[in-house]
């Protein structure tokens, strides 16, 4: 039998509810009666929490047995009719006395509603998108907020509206983000954090949940190559976030007294980071008072890896100029390119230079996953700190990104403030286990149960395979349009990561022998294919340019829903929209 982890029997637990049995509200009773065969007998079961020591089998059978006007086997007068919502409000559900069956209906209506959406993501007959401009769905639409309440099937409609025109991010052929895909035990997942509705930030009320991030957390370090899983860490809202929390920890760690007495107290810094880095590295410098012209981008090559020599003279020029360098943001899996700066390197330069050395693997850190593709990471177990976003190549639902950090208790005494109301010094258990003191935020989402579960259901293997199927599907774009016919590669060579950038030059272009007329055209080539497919729905990828290359398109594939036939279909509606053009 298969380990139940953390969770336990209810009749574990302890509980004296025996008495609930012989109470059980008649509507959970009228609510199974809507199920057949075994749904029922298990809804059943699990309603009539007292007799739980009673099998689904025996349950089954008194079900059977039961009246004709209910399908619970007790004593009541449940009535087979429907509720009907268009006269019921929220103040009819839970916890209003006799709100059990609106709940429950209300909730199975809901639960439709999500599932019916689920089933269409996958759909290849069903568009990506619905797309209307934002004036029109404005006009169509009367989204304004009242002072009176909608009725609970009002409420449902809005829900069905809402999903009719959301983008479709699980079907096979969208690709316009990083982070795609619908796993639907990290849905499940994602309910029943709603579910639990508590906050990260003691043990004392979620204590399940503090424990998952612990085992999580250690097990990613582990997986970078830290010993033991040494080290901390923190779940936060996104990779941008993430990659702040980095660089206020390595400020920090040099000058500890800025928590206190503010940049005033400290010299003129310097970050340094790739010019095909994320805007994250910039945007943290500008929140945390350091300013974004203290990041010093440092050039790429072609490929768009950073480049050592270029770092390593950066750095002596700003100490020449008097700044403190202080951090070096290498990047694992560039947004654009998909490229992996070589971080060994980059580690013996930070070295020399007594340099925190973190890594941005946001996008590429999944590939740690894998042991065809770790090897793009060597160096990585050097690093001062990595960000790792598991919403993209695990796809994992958003929002699920961690920054990891080499040296335990930094984020702690970097972050943390005592409140007297939240961390009592004199609790009776543990106090390790209140996390929420090494936050900037106090409320965190639980952001962890979604990654831990999908991660027990698919395995450290499930993963790797996941990982490798979209890289070997970015190897199959690359090949076929290699040598096509009006595609042309924005780089040259196999991509390293799933990105696989490219142009499409229809017949109207293809031919232009005046260069800078043909660059003119070529630029305004993607973003019209690009709107013809959200017009038509049929699918989505990104475009925009680089340094000095005119728009072309990013094609990235993080979703393993996502088939060869997928990426053949990409391909010929490239073509097809843009072929008059």
């Amino acid at each position: 039998m298969a380990s139940t982890g953390f969770w336990s029997q209810e009749g574990e637990i302890g509980h004296d509810d025996d008495d609930q049995s012989h109470t059980t509200p008649r509507a959970w009773c009228q609510a199974a009666q809507k199920f057949t065969g075994d749904l029922g007998s298990k809804l059943y079961a699990l309603f009539n929490i007292g007799e739980s020591e009673k099998t689904v089998n025996a349950s089954a059978k008194e079900v059977e047995g039961a009246t004709e006007n209910c399908s619970c086997n007790k004593p009541c007068d449940c009535s087979k009719g429907n509720i009907d919502l268009s006269n019921l409000y929220s103040t009819d559900l839970l916890p209003a006395s006799d709100g059990d069956l609106a709940t429950v209906t209300f909730l199975q209506e809901v639960v439709d509603v999500m599932l019916a959406y689920v089933v269409k993501s996958f759909d290849r007959s069903t568009k990506v998108i619905d797309f209307h401009y934002p004036n029109e769905l404005l006009e169509a639409n009367n989204w304004e907020l009242s002072d009176d309440p909608e009725t609970l099937e009002d409420v449902l409609l809005n829900c069905r509206v809402a999903l009719k025109y959301a983008i479709k991010t699980g079907h096979p052929r969208y690709f316009n983000q990083l982070s795609t895909g619908l796993d639907v035990v990290g849905l499940a997942a994602e309910w029943l954090t709603s579910t639990a509705n508590t906050n990260m930030f003691t043990y004392e009320v979620a204590p399940v949940f503090v424990l998952l991030e612990y085992v999580t957390l250690r097990k990613m370090r582990e997986i970078i190559g830290w010993p033991d899983g040494q080290g901390d860490g923190i779940f936060s809202p996104g990779g941008a976030i993430s990659n702040m929390y980095a660089m206020l920890v390595a400020r920090f760690k040099m000058f500890p007294e800025v928590k206190e007495k503010g940049v005033s107290s400290i010299p003129s810094l310097a970050a340094f980071t790739s010019e095909h880095s994320h805007f994250s590295i910039k945007k943290g410098a500008a929140a945390l008072g350091i300013g974004t012209d203290s990041v010093i981008c440092i050039k790429a090559d072609e490929r768009g890896k950073m480049m050592p020599s270029d770092l390593e003279k950066r750095i002596v020029e700003a100490k020449q100029k008097g700044l403190v360098p202080f951090f070096v943001s290498a990047t694992a899996g560039t947004t654009v390119y998909g490229a992996f700066d070589p971080l060994n390197t980059i580690a013996d330069i930070c070295k020399r230079h007594n340099v925190w050395m973190h890594v941005d693997g946001a996008w590429g850190g999944s590939l740690l996953m894998s042991r065809r593709h770790r090897w793009k990471l060597n160096g990585v177990e050097r690093a001062n700190s990595v960000t790792w976003n598991p919403h993209k190549m695990m796809s994992v639902p958003l929002q699920s990104s961690a920054l990891l950090v080499r040296e335990e208790g930094l984020l702690q005494t970097c972050n943390q403030l005592h409140a007297c109301y939240l961390f009592q010094k004199d609790k009776h258990y543990d106090l390790s286990y209140d996390t929420g003191d090494k936050a900037l935020q106090c409320g965190r989402h639980v952001d962890i149960f979604k990654l831990w579960l999908m991660w027990r259901a698919k395995g450290t293997f499930g993963f790797e395979a996941q990982i490798d199927k979209c890289l070997e599907l970015s190897e199959y774009l690359y090949n076929k349009i290699k040598d096509r016919e009006g595609f042309e590669l924005v780089f040259e060579g196999k991509p390293e990561h799933t990105n696989v950038c490219f142009w499409y030059l229809p017949p109207g272009v293809r031919y232009l022998e005046d260069k800078e007329e043909k660059l003119r055209c070529l630029h305004k080539v993607a973003p019209v294919i690009k709107a013809r497919m959200m017009e038509h729905g049929t699918t989505m990828v990104s475009y925009q340019p680089q340094g000095n290359k005119v728009n072309f398109f990013r094609m990235v594939i993080s979703n393993p829903a996502a088939t060869f036939e997928d990426i053949d279909f990409l391909i010929e509606e490239i073509e097809r929209l843009g072929h008059d053009l």
